[in-house]
């Protein structure tokens, strides 16, 4: 197995490149009056979903880098509550702060030192693949939301195809 090969695979799936948008495209130039309001037949805002983006990967890499770890509360910890609302400053701090544990999670797949088959201190088994695997899905599965999101909420830039 070229092990260089699948590093270099998973960094991109970590930065979200191939098959799916990448985070960065998604959220550029979204509008202020968009972030806190609720598409039709939707039960969470724009900020609510990247926000779950963000304490879900900075979750992961917890679980993977903290060996006191401790589980958090589904679903309560991994969503804002329903009402909460973001400001243009809270909303640049999540999506900064999501990009810097990407990074994160990218760093540890890259570093040759990490085993990416090893188990994980006190998990059932678990490696640094599985878990590079569902974040990447996660991310992959609610970008794409994000997406379709603001096509219904018409959020795109003029000229977005």
């Amino acid at each position: 197995m070229d092990v260089d090969a699948l590093r270099r695979q998973l960094a991109d799936l970590v930065d979200g490149v191939g098959a799916h948008m990448p985070f960065d495209e998604a959220v550029a130039d979204f509008p202020d009056d968009a972030m806190n309001r609720r598409p039709p037949n939707v039960d969470y805002t724009p900020w609510h979903l990247l926000e779950h983006l963000r304490l879900t990967q900075v979750d992961i890499l917890r679980y993977i880098t903290d060996p006191a770890y401790e589980e958090r509360s589904w679903p309560d910890e991994y969503w804002p509550d329903k009402a909460a609302t973001a400001t243009r400053e809270e909303w640049d701090a999540t999506v900064r702060d999501f990009l810097a544990d990407r990074a994160a999670l990218r760093a540890l797949v890259t570093d040759p030192a990490r085993d990416l088959f090893a188990v994980i201190p006190g998990t059932p088994g678990h490696t640094l693949l599985r878990e590079i695997r569902i974040d990447a899905d996660h991310n992959a599965y609610h970008i794409g939301e994000f997406a379709v999101l603001r096509q219904v909420m018409g959020t795109w830039p003029a000229g977005h195809s």
